[in-house]
């Protein structure tokens, strides 16, 4: 798939038709070989059809159209959209009434040109890091779907919609790598934002400490614009950025452990590339990372935020939910949040001290492959690889920083991603980090 700014110049110049786009993603979507069932909850075909017609016609007569105009994108079943039910994956608040307004982060979606091709799917409330639905179903990673390996969430089916090309991107949340699992599950690239930079109004909450809105696409640039716009700016191009201007720390504390072969093999090849091109990379433990787990021990904040919001509607309908999630909000029973947030700050101040050199942090997004759905029989099982999956990205949230994952695998081998950690609210200086390395010619295009 093109990147949005070549979509936006071929819209432009008339090489291709807002109907066009909009029709071929709606032909993956209904594709039944395809995942498409899976991958969305809703899908509005007649509105994007007559959205894109609108379109088409303001530019034959000559009119003034948002940038983004006919680009079809899809949304996470988190948003509110005027006239749509939430239902945040979940069956329980599928009788709700209808959104009566846009999120404002949807307004300025829509107010920039794109279409919404449909909601995409989502582990329930958004609460695990796997994608597993067992309300609306699982959508299948893009990698070896013979063997039927997970999608990576919370951000499930926006991130195999966007690695198939049933949209041209997708917009997530992420409380603890919600964009980015998804996106090195499925070999495309994934934004957690400064949770501050993007107004989360309108979106189904998890943890209101650890939420943010980002984007999931396929590329730096993609993502950039996107943010650009969910923060209400014009969008700018990145500024290059020389690799040996680059100083990167990869923490040898926890990040590597129980790392598979597949992964750690596209990694080393990955920094080597890296450091021979002329990029900074000091390896050297970071002690406060280990403190995290130790903090979170319980659930920490997500738990304990996600219980106060869930307490009454688990309560009323707990039976509804898929049990593996109710499990994890349950234990945010027994957190003691302010201790955490305390904790938590002390940390922040901490790590912000001893990485104050380096532009980002660098290590892989996951430290394994995605699993086999058949790995997940067990609720012991279950417990154990969503920890992992987790730990990495969710670093960057407890951290309250930017992050990016890349996809840096090579042709026929499993989607590995490449994550970075930015400084807090310095989330233009990663885009350039993030773009520089994409222009090194190390990341893998979907």
């Amino acid at each position: 798939m093109p990147t949005l700014s070549e979509l936006s110049r071929r819209l432009v110049s008339g090489r291709v038709s807002a109907r066009a786009l909009v029709d071929e993603s709606l032909a993956r979507i209904q594709d039944p070989q395809g995942e498409g069932a899976r991958a969305f909850i809703s899908v509005s075909s007649d509105a994007a059809r007559a959205q894109a017609d609108e379109v088409d016609r303001g530019r034959a007569a000559g009119q003034s159209l948002p940038v983004f105009a006919g680009i079809p994108l899809a949304i996470k079943d988190l948003f509110d959209v005027a006239g749509e039910v939430t239902k945040a994956g979940s069956r329980v608040l599928a009788n709700q009434p209808p959104a009566a307004r846009d999120a404002p982060v949807i307004a300025r979606l829509r107010a920039a040109g794109f279409i919404f091709i449909g909601r995409s799917n989502m582990t329930e409330f958004a609460y695990s890091g796997l994608g597993l639905n067992p309300h609306y179903g699982t959508p299948l990673s893009t990698f070896d779907r013979a063997t039927r390996r997970i999608p990576g969430g919370s951000t499930s089916g926006g991130g195999v919609a966007v690695a198939d090309d049933m949209a041209a991107a997708s917009l997530g949340t992420d409380t603890g790598g919600s964009c980015r699992i998804p996106a090195a599950f499925n070999g495309i690239v994934g934004f957690k934002p400064t949770a501050s930079r993007v107004p989360r109004e309108g979106v189904y909450p998890l943890s209101q400490s650890l939420d943010s809105v980002g984007p999931l696409a396929h590329s730096t640039e993609c993502c950039a614009t996107l943010d650009a716009i969910l923060r209400g700016v014009e969008p700018q191009p990145l500024p290059e950025l020389p690799l040996n201007r680059i100083r990167l720390l990869l923490p040898t504390t926890l990040v590597l452990d129980e790392m598979d072969e597949a992964v750690g093999r596209a990694f080393e090849r990955a920094v080597e590339s890296l450091s021979r091109a002329g990029v900074t990379i000091v390896r050297q433990p970071l002690d406060e990372l280990q403190r995290i787990p130790q903090i979170n021990t319980g659930g920490g904040l997500a738990a304990a935020e996600a219980f106060a919001w869930h307490r009454k509607l688990l309560e009323q309908r707990g039976n509804e939910y898929d049990p593996r999630v109710s499990m994890r909000i349950l234990k945010g029973r027994d957190v003691n949040a302010d201790e955490v947030r305390a904790a938590r700050a002390a940390v922040i101040d901490s790590t912000n001290r001893s990485t104050r050199e380096f532009d980002a942090l660098v290590m892989p997004t996951v430290p394994i492959v995605a699993p086999p759905l058949t790995a997940f029989e067990k609720d012991a099982d279950y417990i154990r690889l969503n920890a992992l999956v987790l730990r990495n990205p969710s670093l960057a949230n407890f951290l309250d920083r930017c992050s990016i994952s890349l996809p840096i695998h090579r042709a026929g081998e499993p989607p590995v991603g490449l994550m970075l950690f930015g400084h807090h609210d310095e989330d233009e200086r990663l885009f350039s980090v993030a773009d520089a390395i994409e222009r090194s010619g190390l990341v893998h295009r979907a």
